[in-house]
């Protein structure tokens, strides 16, 4: 989330260049409540979007969509893709982009609400990007799902490890667990033993010790 970045993403939309909103979006990956939705799970997406940039169909559109999909993110909120995608594409107007690529950049963005299957290659790929985490090493791994349970701290231990253990699930149920070949090939196995792994700790309630992290 470098401004070298910012600057070109806002040449290639063509848009007129909002330094504002990119220190906005700075201070939202980096309010004190985010443990996992940080400025770091945004340069992670980044990084696997210029990996699979050359198989999309609308990349700035994508990458736009990467900047906002987690920019409003409280944990007590049902409605924050909704309202990451509502910023974007104020953002986007305000900024004299198109109204086909807003339309676009909100239907990325709301995407990554539920990580249903897609038959839209870019919306197939905004969501593995999303869950890229899931088939990472497992150490890796390991941190996301502590710092998931951080940022839902308030929730009680036994309501916490159900409803997690349900979420996770409902990947390992999939035939695969990610949309696009090109993630299914790095990362479907090892994001299969993550879960089974996690699955089995919720059930479990082996969770980490987070009383010294909030």
């Amino acid at each position: 989330m470098n401004e070298q970045r910012w600057r070109t993403l806002m040449h290639h939309l063509g848009a007129n260049l909002s330094l504002d909103t990119y220190r906005q979006l700075v201070r939202s990956y980096t309010e004190p409540h985010r443990y996992y939705h940080t400025i770091d799970h945004i340069n992670a997406c980044l990084h696997h979007f210029d990996g699979v940039k050359p198989l999309t169909q609308t990349p700035v559109a994508l990458e736009i969509a990467l900047w906002f999909h987690d920019a409003v993110y409280q944990t007590q909120s049902h409605q924050n893709e909704q309202d990451s995608a509502a910023w974007a594409v104020h953002f986007l107007q305000q900024a004299g982009v198109a109204q086909d690529q807003c339309h676009q950049v909100h239907h990325l963005i709301m995407a990554t609400a539920d990580h249903v299957l897609h038959d839209d290659l870019d919306t197939a790929l905004m969501v593995d990007i999303d869950l890229a985490i899931l088939g990472q090493d497992a150490q890796a791994f390991a941190n996301f799902e502590t710092h998931i349970r951080q940022e839902y701290a308030w929730i009680p231990v036994a309501e916490y490890c159900q409803r997690r253990s349900e979420i996770l699930e409902t990947f390992l149920q999939r035939s695969h667990v990610y949309q696009t070949a090109y993630f299914q090939e790095r990362y479907d196995d090892v994001a299969r033993s993550n879960l089974q792994t996690a699955i089995s700790r919720l059930q479990a309630r082996i969770l980490p010790d987070i009383e010294d992290n909030g």
